[in-house]
């Protein structure tokens, strides 16, 4: 850090440490400039420039560090200073004193910032450039977010001091006239009978209607602005346009259809999405035999002899298909058209933001109309572009369901949640398989004692797991295919059969014509969404994989109620999505299940937490199984019983979870599930052991102590005072 930022950082410190010495946030308060308000009139009376430029002074401080008290100076340049001056010298004073934040924000933190999150600042400089003004003034004229903060994200940006200056200026001045003129009328206050004069009456009220009024007004300028070029049609073919028919969108018209509404489910391919298709029913039938092949491999474990497994890896595939098949119904077209819904199979490509257009798959081409429109269009497996990898013919999650042979030797790139679900699923099947993955665990988005037992377990299987390796290049020597990664400045050869990519995900947004929206995806092919789900434009939602944070299918299906219920009844009621208890599973063996906070995230966060633990090792159910591997592990502050996060690791750890998931979603701690009645013996009386251990943890040792004093004294007392009697007698 060079000398300029740490004087100024000095400076800054200094005129806090100021502020708070001589009780700055004690005397900007209301009692107390009502206590004095006679006196400070009297000398602002008999100095009316100086009191003027000492309070610009002042509030410019304050504004510029943050500092507590913004709100009273305002009502206080109303009270003694009037509407007129009083407006003039707050507008002057918080426009120059949010500049100068906006500068230390920008001289101080930017550079570090924009080398530690470089594509975060390049999004936000992006959004600013694009929409930059309007967005600050929106922030002005309704203040989601504290003007203090709103001025140090701001001097994060690309903005130019003087748009900034001179947008917050014009954005915050209707809001300062009416608290300058609140201050104005409590200044006038003198006796019982002023409580009720109109002036005062009409004071707060604006104070009360402002918010709304300037959030009404936003946004029909936000409206105005971004519908500006596009005819609204006066009369619309459907309430609700669904464009996706996977689990997002399947939901999205359900809901909409229950509610009445006339809606219609596009789909360029197969009902029910990737879930269905190629996703989680495949995946967990396919995982289903491998498990039951690992069951007879080691059926010693039941007392039993454990047989050698042959098996042929076309039946388990055509055992997958007839799953599918067999599910199939729940999502097909014509269980949706009874319901209500049209389904149409074609390719939708956006008119405007009313209108698509449907090439549909028999050719035929139509157009339809919508008041509001669902993206549900799901996401597909993301393919680097590694050297030669292309020509590897990679299996991915989408593809590898039509695979008829078994690989002998399996390359698996990626070490998160599917790469590993398959990786041990093809090894419990037969074939020799090679994980790799370039960070240094598995599993990187769990704490790391889950990524070290699902490591040892997959060295027990005998998978080969590459941690810390990067894939460089794929060629083709002597007739082999070979992989080529980076581990610790050596390149590593690894001979395989075929490759598995499983690196992530990214939205399917090609060919829907965003750009005549002025809609553009982000860099994974995801798109933007606000909290109501809405993308750019009020009537347009997205939900699902396109949207994301979180690419599973009970969030999808979670989205999909937000969007179909605002995209219907948006225009009086928006709700935001809420993402507060969102669980998840990896179906390893163990299998990992967490809902809420990590360890490594309530670090991250700053949150103080206590971690509760439970062996699944002390379970009945879990021995007689011979499944006892695992741990239940709970965060809760410090000294309550509150749940902030949990995660579980071993057999039926989802369904173990999902009593986590209900006590934090309806706020219930671990009293109460250790106050209910869990049958015997099941997995999911671990659970309440967890909350037992707990207990025990946060038991009120000294009541206790007194406790076990009442029951000696009970047990002991009475044939005790009979013997000091007789002893005193003798």
């Amino acid at each position: 850090m060079n000398q300029k930022k740490l004087v100024i950082i000095a400076l800054i410190a200094v005129l806090i440490g100021v502020f708070i010495v001589f009780d700055g946030p004690g005397l900007l308060t209301l009692e107390n400039l009502q206590r004095h308000q006679s006196d400070i009139g009297q000398w602002i009376s008999s100095n009316a420039t100086t009191a003027i430029l000492g309070f610009v002074v002042v509030y410019v401080a304050v504004t510029a560090l943050s500092l507590p008290g913004a709100t009273i100076m305002t009502l206080a340049g109303g009270a003694f200073f009037g509407n007129l001056y009083g407006l003039m010298a707050v507008s002057v004073a918080s426009t120059l004193g949010a500049s100068l934040a906006f500068l230390a924000a920008r001289f101080l933190l930017r550079d570090t910032l924009k080398r530690r999150y470089r594509e975060t600042v390049a999004r936000m400089d992006k959004g600013i450039e694009k929409d930059g003004a309007f967005y600050l003034a929106t922030l002005r004229l309704v203040p989601v977010f504290p003007f203090f903060l709103i001025n140090l994200t701001m001097g994060l940006t690309s903005m130019k001091l003087l748009t900034y200056m001179l947008v917050s200026w014009i954005a915050m001045l209707p809001g300062t006239f009416v608290y300058v003129n609140a201050g104005t009328q409590l200044a006038q206050i003198e006796s019982v009978g002023d409580i009720a004069s109109p002036g005062l009456l009409l004071s707060f009220a604006l104070l009360g209607l402002f918010p709304l009024i300037a959030k009404f007004v936003v946004g029909f300028v936000r409206r105005r602005r971004v519908y500006k070029g596009f005819g609204k049609p006066h009369s619309f073919d459907y309430n609700l346009l669904v464009i996706g028919g996977g689990s997002a969108g399947l939901v999205s018209a359900y809901i909409a259809t229950a509610v009445k509404a006339k809606v219609a489910l596009i789909e360029r391919h197969k009902m029910g999405g990737d879930c269905l298709n190629t996703g989680c029913v495949p995946s967990k039938a396919l995982i289903r035999s491998a498990n039951a092949a690992d069951t007879l491999r080691h059926a010693d474990r039941y007392g039993l002899e454990s047989v050698p497994v042959k098996g042929s890896f076309a039946n388990i595939m055509a055992r997958v298909k007839r799953i599918i098949a067999e599910i199939e119904p729940h999502d097909s077209p014509e269980r949706y058209r009874k319901l209500g819904v049209d389904c149409i199979f074609g390719e939708a490509r956006f008119v405007s933001p009313w209108e698509v257009e449907v090439q549909g798959n028999g050719g035929t081409t139509q157009r339809l109309t919508a008041r509001s429109i669902v993206i549900a269009t799901g996401g597909k497996p993301a393919v680097p572009p590694i050297p030669g990898l292309a020509d590897m013919e990679p299996l991915t999650s989408e593809n590898l369901w039509s695979l008829e042979q078994q690989p002998e030797r399996l390359l698996i790139l990626g070490g998160g949640p599917i790469g590993s679900e398959l990786a041990e699923a093809f090894a419990r099947l037969g074939s020799r398989v090679t994980q790799v993955e370039m960070a240094d665990r598995l599993l990187a988005k769990e704490d790391a004692d889950v990524s070290a037992l699902v490591l040892e377990q997959f060295q027990r299987e005998g998978i080969d797991v590459r941690l810390d390796h990067k894939a460089a290049e794929f060629r083709t020597e002597d007739g082999q295919k070979v992989a080529y990664c980076e581990h610790n400045g050596e390149r590593v050869r690894i001979a395989f059969d075929q490759v598995l990519v499983a690196v992530g995900r990214s939205g399917n947004t090609q060919g829907l014509g965003l750009e005549v929206l002025g809609i553009e995806p982000e860099r994974n092919g995801t798109l933007m969404v606000e909290a109501d789900l809405s993308v750019r434009y009020p009537n347009i939602f997205a939900c699902g994989d396109v949207a994301g944070p979180y690419q599973f299918t009970h969030a999808a299906a979670h989205q999909a109620w937000y969007a179909a219920v605002n995209g219907l009844f948006g225009e009086f009621k928006r709700f935001k999505v809420d993402y507060r208890v969102m669980p998840w599973v990896t179906f390893t063996s163990p299998e990992v299940a967490r809902v809420g906070l990590s360890e490594a995230e309530a670090k991250a966060k700053g949150v103080a937490y206590e971690v509760t633990r439970y062996g699944l090792d002390d379970l009945d159910r879990a021995i007689t199984e011979s499944e006892n591997q695992g741990f239940i592990k709970v965060l809760t502050p410090p000294g309550k019983d509150k749940i902030l996060g949990a995660v579980v690791v071993g057999s039926h750890a989802g369904e173990i979870l999902s009593e986590f998931t209900l006590a934090m979603k309806h706020g219930l701690g671990m009293n109460k599930i250790l106050g209910t009645i869990h049958p015997y013996p099941t997995w999911n009386e671990s659970a309440k052991y967890a909350a037992g251990e707990w207990k025990r943890a946060h038991a009120p040792q000294g009541i206790l102590k007194l406790l076990e004093k009442l029951h000696d004294w009970r047990r002991r007392g009475k044939g005790h005072a009979r013997q000091v009697e007789v002893s005193e007698q003798q």
